[in-house]
């Protein structure tokens, strides 16, 4: 099933039981608080919180979303995305958790066609009633699992609605990871489609990121998110994002200009890290472009930007001496251009400022990786673990070398960094991400 299919299933799937189709809100969000979109929920926050009466009790969206702490896991992980869309369905008071777990039920097994077998459920640690819920429509409760707030109590991030949820997911077999559940291994059984109960208002978060309560919703909500790069790849039958329909064309581009192949299989190949790295970015530095943000040193143009750079620099890894930004950003508007004609509109706009971006930071990055690599060969012979914040200060201050790519290198070489210690030297650059 393709993503165009899978859009379609989900949208008629919601419309068909009284929900209003409402299109993507933009990636840069009406929300001050956030960087940029990162949840289906983000255009309805006002509606949940009672700010705004809801123009209707029940919506559906293909949300453009892009997740900011999920940078460093691209090539790292299968399931991460930085862009992705987020399938979602809403209520805002009317319906609650027998009817989500229904449908959510319904649709993943009878309509995109999953093995009720292989489906594994968690719910929040006190949510006995979702629980048996999950029990009634047949998940056995040996599938089912129970987990802290880290792991199934949601928010934006940021001071709103939140509350508890459950989390629907799909063991992808032995060959994916260990055996014993999403608790045990979240690669094997990865997280396709979280249902969020929302009912309570949460403050800022403390030095330690936990926030408090504030009180409760006026009245309850539901919403839901499904992944749609994670489903894909599950229907196709591939190992993640980069191989299915939404990034495979990007992926060939990619390889092209390379001048070689990607394989999945080799987890421990650097060349594999930066192939998915390269596809992934281009995708969320298209989208951005396409909503009308600029790279710039702070917000979210300081997203774009390091999004920017780390293609390029991944890029330079993989041997492409030309242009790597515009000709695959092209192709990410060839395939995703009749799903979302935004990008086809801005397509002049999103060659352009790739182009100016990568020639100015080429310079940067040509004389800043060879004092990089040299750092962390000084540090490596010495026998130290380490690569101290100083360097990393020193590199950007003097030389005006991201201290993010500074960083990726010395994780990929093995040396740590002292973030706290950064962070006092740097304050203004190493922003704490603004969501969960």
């Amino acid at each position: 099933m393709l993503s165009p299919h899978i859009r379609s299933t989900f949208l008629d799937f919601f419309t068909a039981r009284g929900h209003r189709p409402v299109p993507s809100g933009s990636l840069l969000p009406p929300d001050p608080s956030l960087f940029v979109a990162n949840a289906g929920m983000n255009q309805f926050k006002p509606w949940f919180l009672g700010d705004v009466e809801p123009g209707f009790p029940r919506a559906t969206s293909v949300q453009k979303c892009v997740r900011t702490v999920d940078v460093d896991n691209i090539g790292y992980t299968r399931r991460h995305s930085t862009f992705f869309e987020m399938l979602g369905n809403f209520s805002f008071g009317d319906y609650f958790k027998p009817e989500t777990i229904a449908f959510a039920y319904e649709l993943l097994t009878e309509h995109f066609g999953l093995s009720r077998d292989r489906l594994w459920i968690t719910v929040y640690e006190d949510d006995d009633e979702s629980e048996r819920i999950w029990r009634a429509v047949g998940v056995p409760s040996s599938r089912i699992q129970r987990m802290g707030a880290a792991d199934n109590f949601w928010s934006m991030g940021v001071p709103g609605p939140c509350g508890p949820c459950s989390d629907v997911t799909y063991d992808r077999g032995p060959s994916f990871g260990s055996d014993g559940g999403p608790a045990v291994d979240p690669e094997r059984f990865v997280e396709v489609w979280s249902l969020v109960f929302m009912r309570s208002v949460r403050g800022e978060s403390g030095p330690d990121g936990d926030f408090p309560i504030l009180g409760e919703l006026p009245r309850t909500g539901v919403d839901t998110g499904l992944g749609l790069d994670r489903l894909a790849a599950i229907l196709q039958d591939v190992a993640g994002a980069v191989e299915t329909d939404l990034l495979r064309p990007t992926l060939a581009t990619v390889e092209e200009s390379a001048g070689r192949g990607y394989s999945p299989v080799d987890r421990e190949n650097p060349d594999r890290v930066s192939f998915e790295v390269v596809t992934d970015h281009a995708r969320a530095i298209a989208f951005l472009l396409a909503d009308g943000i600029r790279p710039g040193k702070e917000g979210t143009g300081y997203v774009l930007r390091r999004l920017m750079r780390r293609a390029i620099r991944h890029g330079r890894r993989l041997g492409i001496e030309g242009a790597i930004l515009p000709p695959i950003t092209a192709s990410v508007v060839r395939n995703l251009g009749p799903s979302w004609p935004e990008l086809t509109l801005a397509a002049p706009l999103i060659e352009d400022v790739t182009a100016r971006e990568e020639e100015s930071f080429d310079r940067v990055l040509t004389r800043g990786t060879r004092m990089v690599d040299r750092a962390i060969r000084r540090r490596l012979a010495a026998g130290e673990s380490d690569l101290p914040a100083e360097t990393v200060f020193t590199l950007y201050d003097s030389h005006g070398y991201p201290p993010d790519l500074t960083i990726e290198a010395a994780r990929e070489s093995g040396l740590t960094v002292d973030h706290p210690h950064l962070r006092t030297l740097l304050p203004t650059l190493t922003p704490t991400p603004n969501e969960k």
